[in-house]
């Protein structure tokens, strides 16, 4: 599964900009979010289609995102990550 590509990252533009208004998390490259110098949440396309990869407990975990409450759980999820 590779990271997604600009194409693939226009089709997620929405979301990314609800995990830019968090404030929290800095975009050293389209659609990588750190928290300091720590990796949080990245993207990767695949056929079976758009997953993120977000850090929790020390750990990574992949979600997908193709649907409006997928992308919901990554924020609340995220939102929760960030909180700790």
């Amino acid at each position: 599964m590779k990271h997604a590509g600009p194409e693939a990252l226009k089709q997620l533009h929405p979301l990314i900009v609800r995990i830019r208004m968090l404030g929290a998390l800095r975009e050293r490259t389209p659609g990588s979010f750190y928290v300091k110098s720590s990796g949080i949440l990245h993207f990767h396309e695949d056929p079976k289609g758009m997953f993120a990869d977000l850090k929790r407990d020390g750990e990574w975990h992949r979600l997908p995102v193709d649907t409006p409450a997928e992308q919901n759980k990554l924020i609340r999820l995220l939102t929760e990550a960030l909180r700790h």
